[in-house]
C-alpha cells in the first residue's frame, strides 16, 4: 500500500478563490469584501453536497489570515495557510457539527471565542453540517453569533438551509451554491485525467458529470475509483462505467423501452429476466428504467438539442429520438407516474420481484390504444350517445382479412350492403331473410359465453389486488359457467402460480363461488389456437329474449344497389325525424372498426361473432 496516496479529490481541491470552479457570483462578491476590508463577523454557506462550500471557506481563512494577506491569492507557504491545508486547528477550527452537536459542545465554543487568535489576525470557526445542531445548542449560541468579539469570525455550512434557526440565518450573510454545470464538471475532469494520465473518453467524462447531480467531489471521486481501470491502450468508455456501479446500459434499457411501447409483453417479459438474472436488484432497474423514461421525455419535448440536459451522447439522443417518433408526450408521462409507484410499492413489499414483473406488464399492457387521437376518438363516440366498442386485452379476436388492401377505391355509395329498411312502431329497424344459422364445420363454435361484463365481474371478485392485476394482462376467459371455469394464461410462471397446486388457486375458487354460488369445475391450462376464437354467446334468457332473438346468419343475400339507395334514404328520413322515434332507440351510426352497417344496434360480443363469421342478425 502506497502511504503517499492522497486522494484525487483531495489531491485537487483548489486553494485559490480563482481556481473553485462554477460560483461565480459567490467568488466575486468575496473577492470584493476582502478588497474592501468589508469583512462580517458571520456567513453562511448553503447549497448541495460538493458543490464547494468547505472549500470555499477554507480558501476564505487563508485569504484573511495569510501572511501576505489580507489577499485573494493566499500565498499557500505561510504557516497559517499550511496550518488551515492541513486542518491544523490553532486559529481556524473546524467543527463537524453532526458529531458535536450538543449544547455542551456549544457552550465550549461560547468560552473559546473569548480566547484572542495565538498567530492570526482572526480566529474563524468553520462549522459544518450546522443544521445537526441541536435547537437548545443554536440559542446558545445566538447571543455570540449577533455579537462575536472583533477578532472572530463565524462560517456555517450546510445542506439543509430550512433546519436551520430563523433567528440564526438573520444574523449571517447568506451565500447560496449552485449545482455545477455538467459542461463545467466535465471540462475540470478533463483537465485532472490529462494530468494524471488517465485514458477515458470524453464520453465517459460527460456520464460522470451528468451523474453526478451537479457535485464535484463526487464526480471526482468516481473519476478516481475508474483510474483503477486505466489501460493505455483502451480507453474507458461509460460502458465501463456502468459495469462498475452496477447500472444497465443504455442498450438493455433501450430493448426493454421499445418493447414497452410496442405492447408486447411476452417480449417485455423476457427482456426483463435477462436483465434480472445478470444479477440487477429490482428497484435498481425500475430505477435506472425511470431515469430512462425522464431521459426519453426530455427528448421527446425539446428534441435532438437536448445534449446538454439528458445523461446521453448525441448518438444515443439520435437513436432514442428515432424510437420516439410513434410515441406521444402524454404516454410517456403515464409511464413515469406508473413506473415511479411501483418503485414505492418495491420498498414496502417482501417479494421485490413479484412487483417488478408486474409492473413492467402493466406498464406494457397499458400503452395499447392510448394515443391521444384514439383516446378522442372514444370521446366523441360516447358524447354522440352510440353505444362504445371497447377493446379488450384479453381476447381479442383476429382482424379480418383484407385482401383489397393497399388498393386505392372510389366510392360513389356505401360499402356495406343493406337491405330496405322501414320505420316499425317508430323503430328503425332491419329486414332481412333467415338463412341456416350452424356455422361452417372447419370454423370452432362458441361453446361457453365468457362475455366482458361476466369477466369483468369475476375480476372484481378476485380478492388480492396482485393476482387480479396479473389476471388482467395475462388471462383468456374461454368458458365461464356455474359448471365450469376454463382460463388459459399466457405465461408459463403465471400459469403455474394459478394452477391447483399453486399458491394464486384459491383466489380463483373464491371468485367463482362469489360470481356463480357454486363451486365450478376451475381448469386452468396454457392458451389453445382456437381460444382467441371462442366469443360471447348473445343472451337468450332475459325477458325480452322471447320477443327479440337474434340468430347468426352466414353468408346472407347480397342485396341491390336500388336497395341500398332505398335504405340509405329511409335512414336520413328518420334522422331528420328522431323527435317521433322512440328515446329507446339509439342512433344508427356504424361503429369505427367494424365492417357492420348495423354495429351501433348490437352489444361489443354480437359485433365481434358478426366480424368473425362476416354474417349479419335479423331481427
Amino acid at each position: 500500500m502506497d502511504k503517499s496516496y492522497i486522494p484525487l479529490y483531495r489531491k485537487y481541491r483548489p486553494q485559490k478563490l480563482d481556481e473553485i470552479v462554477g460560483q461565480e457570483h459567490i467568488k466575486k462578491a468575496l473577492t470584493n469584501a476582502i478588497e474592501t476590508g468589508r469583512i462580517s463577523h458571520a456567513y453562511l454557506f448553503t447549497g448541495p453536497r460538493g458543490t464547494g462550500k468547505t472549500s470555499t471557506a477554507r480558501i476564505f481563512a487563508k485569504s484573511l489570515n495569510c501572511e501576505k494577506g489580507p489577499t485573494i491569492n493566499p500565498c499557500g507557504k505561510c504557516e497559517n495557510c499550511v496550518n488551515i491545508t492541513r486542518a491544523i486547528p490553532i486559529d481556524v477550527i473546524e467543527i463537524d457539527a453532526a458529531s458535536n452537536r450538543s449544547v455542551n459542545d456549544a457552550e465550549e465554543i461560547i468560552q473559546n471565542v473569548a480566547m484572542a487568535p495565538i498567530n492570526s489576525r482572526y480566529k474563524i470557526y468553520i462549522i459544518d453540517e450546522v443544521h445537526m445542531l441541536t435547537p437548545t445548542a443554536f440559542n446558545a449560541l445566538l447571543k455570540t453569533l449577533e455579537e462575536p468579539p472583533e477578532n472572530v469570525i463565524f462560517i456555517l455550512a450546510t445542506t439543509e438551509v430550512h433546519k436551520v434557526l430563523d433567528t440564526i440565518k438573520s444574523r449571517c450573510q447568506r451565500f447560496d451554491f449552485k449545482r455545477i454545470t455538467t459542461s463545467d464538471i466535465a471540462h475540470h475532469l478533463r483537465y485532472i485525467s490529462d494530468k494524471e494520465e488517465i485514458n477515458i473518453t470524453d464520453d465517459a467524462l460527460n456520464y460522470i458529470a451528468s451523474n453526478s447531480a451537479g457535485g464535484m467531489r463526487d464526480s471526482i471521486a468516481l473519476l478516481d475509483q475508474l483510474s483503477v481501470l486505466n489501460d493505455s491502450e483502451k480507453p474507458i468508455g461509460a460502458d465501463d462505467i456502468n459495469k462498475l456501479l452496477g447500472r444497465l446500459s443504455f442498450h438493455s434499457l433501450t430493448i426493454l423501452f421499445q418493447s414497452v411501447i410496442k405492447s408486447n409483453a411476452d417480449s417485455a417479459s423476457e427482456i426483463l429476466n435477462d436483465i434480472y438474472n445478470q444479477g440487477n436488484e429490482p428497484s435498481q432497474i425500475l430505477s435506472n428504467f425511470l431515469e430512462y423514461l425522464r431521459n426519453a421525455l426530455i427528448v421527446k419535448s425539446v428534441g435532438e438539442n437536448s445534449e446538454n440536459v439528458v445523461q446521453l451522447n448525441k448518438e444515443q439522443i439520435k437513436t432514442l429520438a428515432g424510437i420516439l417518433k410513434d410515441v406521444e408526450t402524454h404516454q410517456i408521462v403515464s409511464l413515469i407516474d406508473k413506473c415511479a409507484n411501483y418503485i414505492k410499492e418495491l420498498k414496502l413489499s417482501t417479494n421485490p420481484k413479484l412487483w417488478l414483473d408486474v409492473a413492467v406488464l402493466d406498464m406494457a399492457n397499458m400503452m395499447e390504444n392510448t394515443k391521444l387521437e384514439q383516446l378522442q376518438q372514444r370521446l366523441q363516440t360516447l358524447e354522440s350517445g352510440a353505444p362504445q366498442r371497447l377493446s379488450s386485452p384479453y381476447n381479442t379476436p383476429p382482424k379480418p382479412v383484407n385482401k383489397m388492401e393497399g388498393v386505392k377505391h372510389t366510392f360513389t355509395k356505401p360499402e356495406p350492403q343493406i337491405q330496405k329498411v322501414a320505420p316499425v312502431h317508430n323503430e328503425v329497424k332491419a329486414q332481412a331473410s333467415v338463412q341456416n344459422s350452424d356455422p361452417p364445420k372447419n370454423e370452432p363454435q362458441a361453446t361457453s359465453s365468457a362475455g366482458g361484463d361476466l369477466w369483468a365481474k369475476f375480476l372484481q371478485s378476485v380478492s388480492s389486488f396482485p393476482s387480479r392485476t396479473i389476471l388482467k394482462q395475462q388471462a383468456i376467459p374461454v368458458k365461464l359457467t356455474p359448471e365450469e371455469v376454463i382460463i388459459a394464461i399466457k405465461h408459463s410462471t403465471w400459469l403455474k402460480s394459478f394452477s391447483p397446486d399453486g399458491e394464486r388457486f384459491p383466489f380463483l375458487q373464491e371468485a367463482s363461488k362469489a360470481v356463480f354460488g357454486t363451486e365450478p369445475h376451475i381448469i386452468v391450462r396454457e392458451p389453445k389456437q382456437d381460444d382467441m376464437k371462442i366469443q360471447a354467446a348473445p343472451d337468450l334468457t332475459s325477458p325480452k329474449a322471447d320477443s327479440t332473438k337474434k340468430k347468426l346468419i352466414i353468408n346472407p343475400p347480397q342485396e341491390s344497389s336500388e336497395d341500398v339507395d332505398d335504405a340509405i334514404e329511409q335512414f336520413e328520413e328518420n334522422e331528420q325525424s328522431k323527435q317521433s322515434v322512440s328515446a329507446e332507440t339509439p342512433a344508427k351510426i356504424p361503429l369505427k372498426g367494424s365492417k357492420n352497417p348495423d354495429a351501433a344496434f348490437h352489444s361489443d360480443n354480437v359485433n365481434m361473432v358478426m366480424d368473425l363469421f362476416d354474417g349479419k342478425l335479423i331481427e
